[in-house]
C-alpha cells in the first residue's frame, strides 16, 4: 500500500466511488507516482518505483509519450514567462498560427485546395459537439433560405395570377384537393402547400453514423455513440442518430430515402404555374471514425467510405471525420482517413494534439461549409488559450521534424507490434479471435468466454467484463497497462507511444502468452486478480 493509500485509509471515498469499486474488483485500482516515456511508475512495498509499460497511452493521447522532455521544458518556459491563459474575447495570434499549421498539414495529406477554418475546444467530445452544432446551424440556415425562396415563389405566382399574366392548371389544384379554380382557390392551394412545407421543415434533424461508433458522452455526442448503455439514459436530450451497418452495401441509401422530406413550391413558366419539388435537408451530417476506437479498433472499408461520400454529396450533407483517437500521426499518417481516400468536410482532432499536457481540441471546417455566425453563438472559457495553443504548436513541430520522422516511426513500430500480436493469435487460435488495426492503434479480440469452466469468468464474460479481468491480470501479474475498448469489451486496445521499445514489445508478448495459456488451459491456473 502506498503512502497515499495509508493516508486515505478510513476516509470516505467521494470521488466516483462506484467506479473505484469496479476498478478494485478487476484489479485495476492502481496508483501511479510518476510517468515518463512509455511507462508509468507505481510505488512498491519497499518504497522503490516499479515500472509499468503503458499500452493504454491515455486512450490515444500520448503518441509522444508521458512528459516528453521538449514539451515539458517548453511548458515550464511558457508558465514562467507568464503567458496569458485567460484573455478571452481578444486576438490570439498563436491560435491563428496553429489553425494555419493544421490547415497546411491536412491539405497536404488530402490534396485539398480549399482551406479549413478552426474552432477550438478542450476535449474531443467538445470538438465533436461543436461539429454537431455547426452542422445543425448550417442545415437550419440552408433550410431557411430554401423556405424563403419557396415563399417568394408563392408571392410571385399570386401576383401573376391576380394581374392575369399567368394561370394555374386544374391538375395542380386537384392534386392538393382544392376545388375548381375560383377567387379563393389559389390562396387555399398556397395555404395547403405552406402547411405541408412547415410540417416537413419542422422535422427534427437526423445524424448518420456507422454501427460501432463512439463520439463522446456529452448530451449531443452520446446520441451518436452506438453502445446503448451510454446512449439510452439520455435519449430524450438531443437529436437522434441512425446507425448504418458496416457491411451491407446499399443500406445507407435506403436509410437516406426513408428520411427524405420534400418541399412544394410554385414556379412560373411561360404564363403557366408549375408545381416544383425540392428536397429539404433532414440529414444533418454523417459522422464517422476512420478507425473505430471504442468500437473495437475496426477500420472502415474503402468501399463503405466511398458510398458515404457519394450519398452525402447527393443530399448535400457534410461528412464529419472524427480523428480524435486515430489522428495526429498514430497510424503513420497525420490522418487515418488519408489511406481510405476519405475527404471530410469537417475534421475533429484532440488527444495527442496537447502533447500529453495541454487539454485542447479543434474542429476544422471546410471554407465552403463554414458559417462565421457560429463564432458568435458558440464559445468555451478555456478554448483557444495561449498556453494550450503554444503547446500544440510544439507538438506539430515535433511531429513534422525530419520530414515527418515521427509518422514513419509510428508506422514502423505498429508493423512490429502487429506482427507480434499476429504471432500470438497463430499460436492460440482457440483463444484469440482477431487482431486488427493500423500503426499504433491496434486491437486483440478474444473469443467469447461466456462458457468458460470457471463460473466467475463465465459470469464476467456474460456481463461484458471479461476484458477488464484480463486487463487486471496483465497489470497485476505482468505490469502491463491496457484496457478493453468501451463498446467492444472483449477487445484489448494497444495505443503506445512512438517511444515503444523492443523490450516493451517482448514484455507484452510474454504477458499475452501467459494469459492465453491460462485461458486455453481452462483456467487451471488463476488469473492474477484480487481475492474474493
Amino acid at each position: 500500500m502506498t503512502d497515499a493509500s495509508n493516508a486515505s485509509a478510513g476516509r470516505p471515498q467521494l470521488a466516483e466511488p462506484h467506479l473505484g469499486a469496479v476498478l478494485a474488483s478487476a484489479g485495476l485500482d492502481a496508483e501511479y507516482v510518476r510517468a515518463e516515456g512509455n511507462h508509468l511508475y507505481q510505488r512498491g512495498e519497499d518504497g522503490r518505483e516499479v515500472a509499468v509499460v503503458d499500452y493504454a497511452g491515455g486512450y490515444g493521447s500520448l503518441l509522444l509519450g508521458h512528459n516528453h522532455p521538449a514539451i515539458t521544458a517548453y511548458a515550464q518556459e511558457l508558465l514562467q514567462s507568464g503567458v496569458p491563459v485567460h484573455a478571452q474575447f481578444s486576438l490570439h495570434p498563436e491560435a491563428a498560427e496553429l489553425a494555419l499549421a493544421l490547415d497546411g498539414i491536412v491539405r497536404r495529406e488530402t490534396g485539398d485546395t480549399e482551406p479549413f477554418f478552426a474552432v477550438f475546444a478542450n476535449t474531443g467530445a467538445e470538438a465533436n459537439e461543436a461539429a454537431l452544432k455547426h452542422a445543425e446551424m448550417d442545415r437550419g440556415m440552408r433550410l431557411g433560405a430554401l423556405l424563403d425562396s419557396v415563399r417568394s415563389g408563392f408571392d410571385a405566382v399570386r401576383d401573376a395570377v391576380r394581374d392575369g399574366s399567368a394561370t394555374v392548371p386544374a391538375e395542380v389544384f386537384a392534386r392538393f384537393g382544392v376545388d375548381a379554380p375560383g377567387p379563393a382557390a389559389l390562396d387555399m392551394l398556397i395555404g395547403r402547400l405552406a402547411a405541408h412545407n412547415e410540417e416537413q421543415a419542422g422535422r427534427p434533424p437526423v445524424f448518420l453514423t456507422p454501427e460501432g461508433s463512439f463520439h463522446g458522452k456529452l448530451a449531443g455526442t452520446v446520441q451518436l455513440t452506438h453502445n446503448e448503455g451510454y446512449r439510452a439514459p439520455f435519449r430524450a436530450l438531443a437529436a437522434q442518430a441512425r446507425f448504418v451497418p458496416l457491411d451491407r452495401p446499399g443500406t445507407l441509401r435506403k436509410i437516406v430515402d426513408e428520411e427524405r422530406a420534400t418541399l412544394f413550391g410554385l414556379v412560373l413558366e411561360d404564363g403557366r404555374v408549375r408545381l416544383s419539388e425540392q428536397e429539404a435537408p433532414v440529414v444533418c451530417a454523417f459522422v464517422l471514425e476512420p478507425i473505430q476506437g471504442e468500437g473495437g479498433i475496426r477500420e472502415l472499408s474503402a468501399e463503405f467510405v466511398q458510398e458515404i461520400q457519394d450519398v452525402c454529396a447527393e443530399i448535400g450533407a457534410p461528412v464529419v471525420v472524427d480523428e480524435i483517437q486515430s489522428g495526429m500521426g498514430r497510424t503513420g499518417d497525420f490522418l487515418a482517413s488519408t489511406r481510405l481516400g476519405l475527404r471530410g468536410d469537417y475534421y475533429t482532432l484532440a488527444k495527442s494534439l496537447g502533447g500529453g499536457l495541454a487539454k485542447i481540441s479543434v474542429l476544422l471546417v471546410r471554407a465552403s461549409r463554414y458559417r462565421g455566425e457560429f463564432e458568435l453563438v458558440h464559445s468555451s472559457t478555456f478554448a483557444k488559450d495561449g498556453f494550450s495553443n503554444r503547446v500544440a504548436l510544439k507538438v506539430l513541430e515535433l511531429l513534422e521534424a525530419d520530414g515527418g520522422a515521427a509518422y514513419r516511426k509510428a508506422a514502423e513500430l505498429g508493423d512490429r507490434l502487429l506482427a507480434m500480436l499476429g504471432a500470438v493469435r497463430e499460436d492460440f487460435p482457440e483463444v484469440v479471435k482477431d487482431v486488427r488495426g493500423r500503426g499504433l492503434i491496434l486491437g486483440l479480440e478474444f473469443h467469447d468466454q461466456s462458457g468458460a469452466p470457471v463460473p466467475a469468468i463465465a459470469e464476467a464474460a456474460r456481463a461484458g467484463l471479461f476484458g477488464y479481468l484480463v486487463a487486471g491480470h496483465l497489470l497485476r501479474g505482468h505490469r502491463v497497462r491496457t484496457f478493453p475498448t468501451a463498446s467492444a469489451p472483449e477487445t484489448l486496445r494497444f495505443e503506445p507511444s512512438i517511444l515503444l521499445s523492443d523490450d516493451d514489445i517482448a514484455w507484452l508478448e510474454t504477458a499475452l502468452r501467459d494469459t492465453c495459456d491460462i485461458v486455453r488451459g481452462g483456467y487451471r491456473r488463476p488469473l492474477a486478480l484480487p481475492a474474493g
